[in-house]
């Protein structure tokens, strides 16, 4: 193998575990247990004092069915995706000024890409999704 062979090879290999790490399945169901209280996600998932965040990638805020949503929420006009759901998740009443949610945030970058790889990982209907 030649320098430049070896040099492709790690910064591959550089890339691809720094991927991994960006997204780690495992330590997001970990951080789950922050939204746990008041959420719930699965097959069985129900509303709390949040709604359940089956497939909540792609979808309208305010619109689970049956969760009585705050005005502020329902008129926020968002649709919840990557970038929208991290400035959310860092402070929610920044994000929704009047929003129902008293959580202090995530701020950890690394922690909320591990949490969102989670939620990823089921459908709308609660379902896994299969990798």
């Amino acid at each position: 193998m030649n320098f430049r062979s070896l040099a492709f090879a790690v910064s591959a290999l550089a890339v691809l575990s720094s991927h991994a790490r960006a997204q780690d399945v495992d330590a997001g169901k970990l951080s789950f247990n922050k939204c746990r209280p008041c959420h719930q996600i699965g097959e069985n998932a129900r509303n709390l004092v949040g709604p359940e965040l089956n497939g909540v990638i792609g979808r309208k805020a305010g619109s689970v069915e049956g969760f009585n949503y705050s005005e502020a929420n329902k008129e926020s006009g968002i649709t919840w995706d990557e970038a929208t759901f991290k400035e959310y998740i860092a402070n929610p009443r920044a994000k929704v000024p009047g929003t129902k949610m008293a959580f202090a945030g995530i701020k950890n970058e690394k922690e909320v890409n591990n949490l969102l790889a989670y939620l990823k990982t089921f459908g709308p209907d609660g379902k896994a999704k299969q990798p």
